[in-house]
């Protein structure tokens, strides 16, 4: 009986967050801060005609400078995470701010392709992987019952970005040609900086540290430390690898769209701004989608593993659509398939994130979110070229939208592998792993527990 209330209470006590309060002034700082991040990367399309004109290059050329920043973005999130874990999650993210505007300020001075993969794909890519993953981690630790709700209306400024952002784009390029544009996204980006502010310095009680005779961290505590900040045993769980590569998979297609579905438009005959009005118009139904799918999900009718999976199936059928939707030069039959990609794409985008609690812990969520990232930037950075180069060899961009969209259903149908998949219910919440020796001492205290609830742990260990 003692048993079961203490690991009733050690569940709740990783699970349960305050569900609001400043946690609303947070969902408007990752509003914010996503919008300037996802929603500008969404829109860099209007950017990839201008500089296949202006560069000279191939598609695939040109494709990489996206393909890096995304990459970059996703590889220095454990970066991000483990610095948020050691440091401060305030200051990570200001920094990020800072580095986001200022990759694209000096893209405005490129004069060649090599310059822009630096600029917009490494230094801005970096200041994106200090700033996703610490505000989507924050905003989920301070929600328990809207948590989806939460991130579906952090993750609502995308779609609404990107309806705003491609137009706006489209008139800033014609106004001050690319250069001149991309020096006023870097100003926009900047107020990253404000958002970071936002976020209230954290308490978090520090692991003892072990020191020589001479006073230097030994190099077991070292690596201990540096797997405890990045959450390294993640990669132990079944569980977390095969999320993580259906994930993974997603990504090697899902961002095909907004980067080539301005250009394939182009190309099958619309004019610039009939062009740039598809991708507005799916980012509108993008708003809805991930505010509906977090509302749904928060209902508990059904898991949101086997809601994530119904999205994504209808996210990959809507991308293979595209292209065919446009053979016969039908303008409204286009604009239809990308709306209602536009939702599924944002409805899904919530739940990819609201799953993770339950396969890792909320307590496990910063370092863990920045595995994912990193393991998956590597479709990032293979996902949008390839289309690019099958774009090449074929001349139109049907087959790139049907790999991406192949590749999407094929995630899906990883995550059918996970366990418990096929269970109606949520499996049990899961709990951090703690070292004991076999004295029943505590080999070292993870981040963001107290000692009351460790030493709980303990208790169910020895008994």
């Amino acid at each position: 009986m003692t048993n079961s209330k203490l690991k009733s209470k050690s569940q709740v006590d990783g699970a349960e967050g305050p569900d609001g309060g400043w946690g609303w002034v947070l969902v408007l700082a990752m509003f914010v801060s996503t919008s300037l991040v996802f929603g500008l990367m969404r829109s860099l399309g209007i950017f990839f005609v201008e500089f296949v004109q202006y560069f000279e290059e191939s598609a695939q050329a040109i494709s990489w400078i996206s393909s890096i920043g995304l990459a970059a973005q996703q590889f220095f999130s454990p970066l991000g995470a483990a610095l948020c874990n050691a440091y401060n999650t305030r200051q990570v993210v200001m920094t990020g701010g800072f580095l986001s505007g200022l990759g694209l300020v000096l893209a405005s001075q490129a004069t060649c392709l090599v310059h822009l993969y630096l600029t917009m794909g490494v230094i801005s890519g970096l200041g994106w992987g200090l700033v996703f993953s610490p505000m989507v981690a924050t905003v989920m630790a301070s929600f328990t019952r809207r948590r989806a709700l939460a991130v579906g209306l952090g993750f609502s400024s995308i779609g609404l970005s990107s309806f705003a952002f491609n137009p706006l784009f489209q008139l800033l390029v014609e106004t001050y040609a690319w250069r001149g544009a991309l020096l006023i996204l870097g100003g926009l980006s900047f107020n990253i900086i404000a958002c970071g502010a936002l976020i209230r310095p954290e308490c978090r009680s520090r692991a003892p540290v072990k020191v020589d005779s001479q006073g230097r961290l030994s190099l077991s505590d070292m690596l201990q430390r540096v797997s405890s900040y990045l959450e390294v045993s993640l990669l132990c769980e079944r569980p977390y690898l095969t999320y993580t590569l259906g994930v993974t998979l997603f990504n090697f297609g899902y961002f095909v769209p907004y980067f080539h579905l301005v250009a394939h438009s182009r190309q099958v005959g619309f004019s610039e701004y009939q062009a740039a009005f598809i991708m507005s118009a799916a980012g509108v139904t993008d708003i809805f989608g991930r505010i509906v799918s977090g509302w749904f999900s928060d209902l508990g009718h059904f898991r949101v593993i086997h809601l994530l999976t119904l999205w994504t199936v209808l996210a990959g059928v809507f991308i293979m659509l595209l292209p065919v939707s446009s053979l016969a030069g039908s303008y409204a039959a286009l604009m239809m398939i990308s709306l209602l990609y536009g939702f599924c794409s944002g409805a899904l985008t919530s739940l990819v994130f609201a799953v993770m609690p339950t396969i890792m812990g909320v307590e496990r969520m910063m370092g863990g979110l920045g595995l994912l990232q990193l393991i998956e930037s590597s479709a990032g950075l293979l996902g949008t070229p390839l289309s690019g180069w099958l774009r090449d060899i074929t001349g139109n961009y049907v087959a790139s939208f049907m790999a991406a969209g192949s590749f999407v259903l094929l995630g899906s149908l990883t995550m059918t592998t996970m366990p418990h998949y096929f269970s109606c219910t949520e499996p049990p919440p899961p709990q951090r792993p703690v070292l004991v020796h076999s004295a029943g001492t505590l080999e070292h205290l993870e981040l963001g527990h107290s000692s009351e609830s460790i030493h709980q742990t303990v208790v169910q260990a020895e008994r």
